[in-house]
């Protein structure tokens, strides 16, 4: 797999660098990563990284954890 932090931390990332980008991170997050982690890894925000997964149209997870049940 690509190396997907080597974009400097406040780079905008444009053309065939951002096409790449998105196709790795989409491969990555289907593969099972988190948001989160994925965010951690390049040194970007939460935000930046949902918002790639949403530009390649992935379709993303539910948040996890318990559920409450009603009583």
């Amino acid at each position: 797999m690509a190396d997907i932090g080597v974009f400097a931390k406040s780079a905008r990332i444009t053309g065939p660098s951002r096409a790449d980008l998105q196709a790795e991170l989409k491969q990555r997050y289907q593969a099972g990563a988190s948001i989160r982690s994925l965010a951690r890894e390049m040194g970007r925000s939460y935000g930046f990284v949902r918002n790639i997964l949403a530009e390649s149209e992935v379709e993303l997870r539910g948040r996890g954890g318990a559920h409450r049940r009603k009583t």
